[in-house]
């Protein structure tokens, strides 16, 4: 396989960018979060880029930080959730690298981001909490827009009750096999 590079994509909070860095030091990789390098391009956070550009703005950008990434070699590349809900990313991502879909199901996935606030997809309206119907709803229908993109990976990883160590070791050894044609008993 000559592909050099791997992407992470999944839904929010599917351990893409907590997985990517552990997997990259395993392998002896680089590492890039997509959303840390378009915060630091622009220096601001991605609610703010939301907030004051739009998501129109962001997308335009992660697509252009996206094209630059596939000219590295021996890196893992975590992906925004929605990055791959786009045909242009989607064709830039197969063309250039191996994909990988951290899937988690939609009460793990509820679980994991019931208290986070920092996602731009997942605000409601108004101060009030949404409650966990609302929130899982809300959840479904981005995940709906985005499956037919996730299940183009090359190869799905469920997540839900897994330790990161024993995804970053299953993913390592999908990685020694299909680059090196290793088979890793560990």
């Amino acid at each position: 396989m000559n592909k050099k590079i791997v992407y992470l994509t999944g839904f929010m909070a599917s351990g893409k960018s907590t997985i990517g860095p552990i997997l990259a030091n395993t392998l002896g990789w680089n590492f890039f979060d997509l959303d840390k390098l378009v915060e630091k391009k622009t220096g601001k956070s991605i609610k703010k880029i939301f907030e004051n550009e739009g998501e129109e703005y962001f997308r335009n950008l992660e697509t252009e930080i996206l094209r630059k990434t596939t000219e590295l070699e021996n890196y893992i590349i975590a992906l925004g959730g929605g990055t791959i809900a786009s045909d242009i990313n989607l064709k830039i991502i197969k063309s250039s690298g191996y994909l990988i879909y951290l899937e988690s199901s939609l009460e793990e996935t509820y679980k994991r981001l019931r208290f986070k606030r920092d996602r731009p997809a997942l605000l409601f309206d108004g101060d009030e909490e949404p409650n966990k119907v609302e929130f899982l709803e809300k959840i479904n229908s981005l995940l709906q827009n985005r499956i037919k993109y996730y299940n183009q990976a090359d190869v799905k990883i469920n997540t839900d009750n897994c330790m990161v160590g024993s995804t970053v070791d299953k993913i390592s050894h999908i990685i020694k096999k299909d680059f090196y044609g290793k088979n890793d008993k560990s």
